[in-house]
C-alpha cells in the first residue's frame, strides 16, 4: 500500500488526466447529455454539449490541463470530430499506465509496449475498412431531385426569390411555417418536397457453398444494404441485368432498393444518431453537387464535398423547423442597413470586394509609412476644414458612384460613418465576410478582390449579384438588437449557407457544433474514399486482437514491447516476456472502458458493470470463433446498427448501419496515447533526474509547463 501511495503522489499528471477525462464521459456515443458549467465567482452558468466546449469552460491553467487542451484543440481544429474519443482514451490509458507502474513494470517497457500494441491494433483494423464506392455508386441528375424529395429538410423557407433567378417559391404562408414540416418549392421548374426519409431494407441471401472467410463476409455485408454497380436510369429501382451482374460478382443477391439512396445511407451511418444535423449536411452536399454539375454539364464526376464553400448562419429564437439549406450567402444586417433592400432587391447589382478593413486608417500588413512622403489625403487635410474621415468617406462614395456599385463586401471591419452614408445613397455595405465567401463571389461575378477602395477599377467590379430578404420580419440574434436576415446570390455561385435555428439561445452553439461534426464526417469519408464499420466494431477488434496477443508467447522475432531492438540483453529479454502480457492487458483495458462507456450511453444498460459483462460475452464469442474480424463481420450481416447497438430499439432492422471515419479516429487514438506517455515520461524524468530524490507535485507541474 505504501508503494501505491508514493506512486500516486509522484505521478500527479496521470491522476489529473484521469480526473479531466471523467468529466466528458457523457459526450461519447449517439446519446449525449449536456452539462451546466457554473462559475463559482460570478455564479453564471453555461450549457455545453461537447468535449471541446467543456474544456473551454474549465480551469485548465495547470501544465497537464494545458497539454490536454492543446491535444483536444488540435484534434478538433483538424477534423471537428474525435475529441470525445480522445478524452476518454486519455483517461482510460492514464489509469492503465498507473496500474502498470503499481505492478512494477519499467517505464521504458510501458512506453514501447503500449506504442507497439497500438500500432498493431491500427494495422489489424484495416480489415474493417469499407470503400465508399462500395457504399454508394454514381448519382444521376434526374435522381438527385428524387433523393431531395426524401430529405426532411426545407430549402430556404423564408426566401423571397427574385423572379429571374429560376428559384421560385410556391404556396408558403409564414404564419403556418412553425407548425409545418413539409414545404414545397420549385427548383428550376422541378418540384421538390421534403418528407420522411424512407429506405427499404434488404436481405442477404448468402451462397451456401461460399466459404465464410473475412473477405467473403465483408462482400456479403457490403451487399446487404444497397445496389452498387447498377446502370443508372430514370427508374428508381435497379434493373435485372445489374442485379445479375452483382450476384455473379459477389455471390449474394442484389438488394432491391433505391440506387440513389446511397448517399443518404452513408450520411445516416455517419450521423451517429444526430439525424437532423446530417439531413442538413446531406442537403448541402446535394445542392453543392447540383450547382457544380450544372456548370460542368455532367453528373458522373467523382462525388466530392467542398466543405470550405459551406457556411452556417445561426438565428436563435426561431423554431427548429425553420432550419434550412440555401444556395448563396445568408447573413444578418442592422435594421438601418436593411432599409435599402426595398430599392435593391430584384435587380442585378455591381459588387466590390475589399480584402481588409474598410476604414480610413487601415493599412495592409507590412505597410511602412515613409517620413519624407506625403499622401494625397494628408495634403488635402491642410487645404480643407473638414475632418479626414469626411474626406475619405466622400472619396469612397465617389468611387462607388463612378463604377455603379451598390454592394460592398468587406472581409474586415467597416467604418460606421461610411455605412450610414452608403445607406443614404441606397448602397449596402456588409463587413466581417468570410474569405471563402469573398472568393466564391469573385469567381461567380467576375469581381477582383482589392485591399483599398482606391484600387477599384471597372475590371475589378463584379456584376449580377442579387440581394433579397431571407425573412420579412426582424430577428433578435441574442444580443438584444434587432436585425434582418438577407440572402445574397448570383448565377453559378458555388456557395451554400445552412441556416440553423433554435428557440433556446443557449443551445445554439451546441447545434452549430453538431452540424459541423456531421459535415466533417461526411467530408472526410468522401475525401478518403473509405470508412470504418462503426458501432464499436474497430474498438472491439482492437480489444480482441490484444486478447489474442496476450495469450501468445513472445517469439524471438516478435517486436511487440521490444521497441524494435533486435539485439536486446538477457535482462531485457526476460523483462519483455514477464511484462508483455501486463502491458497489453492495460492497453486493452482502455478499449474495454471505451466500449463500456459507449454501451452505457447507447444501449439499455444502466451500469458499467452490466456493460462490461455484455462486452465480455461478445469478447469470449469472438475468441472462440478463432477469427474476431470474421465474428464482427458476421454480426454486422445480422444487424444494421453494429455489434453493440442492438439494445437501442426493439426493431434493430430499422436502425441504419453505423460507419466511422478512418483517419480522425486513428489520429484520436494516437494523440491520446502520445499525451499519456508524454506526461508519464516527463513526470518520471522529474522524479529520477540527477540530484533530485524527492520533488513536490507543484514543482513537477512547473516543469511540465516549461
Amino acid at each position: 500500500m505504501a508503494r501505491r501511495v508514493i506512486n500516486k503522489k509522484r505521478h500527479l499528471g496521470l491522476q489529473q488526466l484521469s480526473a479531466f477525462a471523467d468529466t466528458g464521459r457523457t459526450f461519447l456515443g449517439p446519446v449525449k447529455s449536456s452539462k451546466f458549467i457554473i462559475d463559482e465567482e460570478s455564479h453564471e452558468s453555461v450549457v455545453v454539449g461537447s468535449t471541446v466546449r467543456l474544456l473551454e469552460s474549465l480551469d485548465l491553467s495547470s501544465a497537464v490541463g494545458q497539454l490536454l487542451s492543446e491535444a483536444v484543440q488540435a484534434q478538433h481544429n483538424t477534423y471537428r470530430t474525435g475529441a470525445s474519443t480522445l478524452l476518454l482514451l486519455v483517461g482510460a490509458w492514464s489509469s492503465a499506465v498507473e496500474e502498470c507502474l503499481h505492478l512494477g513494470v519499467p517505464m521504458s517497457l510501458i512506453v514501447s509496449g503500449m506504442s507497439e500494441g497500438l500500432d498493431s491494433c491500427i494495422e489489424e483494423v484495416t480489415s474493417l475498412q469499407v470503400p465508399v464506392h462500395d457504399v454508394f455508386a454514381h448519382i444521376d441528375s434526374t435522381e438527385v431531385f428524387s433523393e431531395l424529395e426524401s430529405l426532411n429538410v426545407s430549402l430556404c423557407p423564408f426566401l423571397q426569390i427574385p423572379s429571374n433567378t429560376g428559384l421560385i417559391l410556391k404556396k408558403h404562408d409564414l404564419k403556418d411555417v412553425a407548425s409545418q414540416s413539409l414545404t414545397t418549392y420549385s427548383l428550376s421548374g422541378i418540384p421538390v418536397k421534403s418528407a420522411k426519409l424512407f429506405r427499404p431494407q434488404a436481405t442477404v441471401d448468402a451462397d451456401k457453398n461460399t466459404s465464410q472467410t473475412p473477405q467473403t463476409l465483408r462482400n456479403s455485408l457490403l451487399a446487404g444494404g444497397r445496389c452498387r454497380q447498377s446502370v443508372l436510369t430514370h427508374s428508381r429501382h435497379c434493373n435485372r441485368e445489374a442485379s445479375d451482374q452483382w450476384t455473379s460478382k459477389h455471390g449474394a443477391a442484389a438488394p432491391q432498393t433505391d440506387s440513389c439512396s446511397d448517399l443518404g445511407e452513408l450520411a445516416a451511418g455517419l450521423s451517429h444518431g444526430d439525424h437532423s444535423s446530417m439531413r442538413l449536411v446531406e442537403g448541402a452536399v446535394r445542392l453543392q453537387h447540383q450547382n457544380t454539375s450544372v456548370c460542368q454539364g455532367s453528373w458522373t464526376m467523382p462525388f466530392t464535398f467542398d466543405i470550405s464553400r459551406v457556411f452556417t448562419c445561426c438565428l436563435p429564437g426561431l423554431p427548429e423547423t425553420f432550419s434550412c439549406v440555401c444556395p448563396g450567402y445568408v447573413t444578418v444586417v442592422s435594421m438601418f442597413s436593411a432599409t435599402v433592400l426595398e430599392d435593391l432587391q430584384n435587380q442585378p447589382l455591381g459588387v466590390v470586394l475589399i480584402e481588409g478593413d474598410l476604414t480610413e486608417n487601415y493599412r495592409h500588413l507590412g505597410f511602412n509609412k515613409s517620413a519624407n512622403v506625403q499622401t494625397v489625403l494628408e495634403s488635402m487635410k491642410k487645404l480643407q476644414q473638414d475632418s479626414s474621415e469626411e474626406l475619405w468617406t466622400s472619396h469612397v462614395l465617389q468611387v462607388l458612384v463612378k463604377f455603379n456599385v451598390n454592394l460592398v463586401l468587406v472581409q474586415g471591419t467597416v467604418s460606421e460613418h461610411l455605412t450610414a452614408k452608403c445607406v443614404h445613397t441606397k448602397r449596402l455595405v456588409i463587413g466581417s465576410v468570410n474569405g471563402s465567401v469573398m472568393q466564391a463571389f469573385a469567381e461567380a461575378s467576375g469581381a477582383v478582390q482589392v485591399s483599398y477602395i482606391t484600387q477599384v477599377s471597372e475590371n475589378s467590379v463584379g456584376r449580377g449579384v442579387s440581394v433579397t430578404f431571407w425573412r420579412s420580419s426582424p430577428l433578435d440574434v441574442g444580443d438584444g438588437i434587432s436585425r434582418m436576415a438577407i440572402l445574397l446570390k448570383t448565377e453559378g455561385i458555388n456557395l451554400v449557407t445552412v441556416v440553423l435555428t433554435d428557440p433556446v439561445t443557449a443551445q445554439m452553439q451546441t447545434k452549430e457544433d453538431r452540424f459541423w461534426t456531421c459535415a466533417y464526417r461526411l467530408h472526410c469519408a468522401l475525401k478518403e474514399h473509405k470508412v470504418f464499420l462503426g458501432g464499436g466494431a474497430v474498438e472491439f477488434l482492437c480489444l480482441s486482437h490484444l486478447q489474442i496477443l496476450m495469450e501468445q508467447p513472445l517469439n524471438k522475432g516478435d517486436q511487440i514491447c521490444s521497441g524494435g531492438l533486435h539485439n536486446t540483453s538477457s535482462w531485457l529479454a526476460s523483462s519483455l516476456a514477464l511484462y508483455r502480457p501486463t502491458v497489453l492487458k492495460c492497453l486493452a483495458d482502455g478499449w474495454h472502458k471505451y466500449l463500456s462507456t459507449v454501451v452505457c450511453n447507447t444501449a439499455n444498460y444502466s451500469s458499467e458493470f452490466e456493460a462490461r459483462t455484455f462486452i465480455q460475452h461478445h469478447l469470449q464469442n469472438a475468441t472462440d470463433s478463432g477469427s474476431p474480424s470474421s465474428y464482427i463481420l458476421n454480426e454486422y450481416s445480422k444487424l444494421n446498427s453494429g455489434v453493440f447497438n442492438s439494445g437501442i430499439s426493439n426493431k434493430p432492422e430499422q436502425i441504419p448501419r453505423v460507419y466511422d471515419i478512418v483517419t480522425p479516429k486513428i489520429e484520436a487514438w494516437r494523440r491520446a496515447l502520445d499525451l499519456v506517455l508524454l506526461v508519464l515520461q516527463t513526470d518520471s524524468e522529474i522524479i529520477t533526474g540527477s540530484g533530485h530524490t524527492q520533488i513536490k507535485s507543484q514543482e513537477s507541474e512547473g516543469f511540465l509547463f516549461l
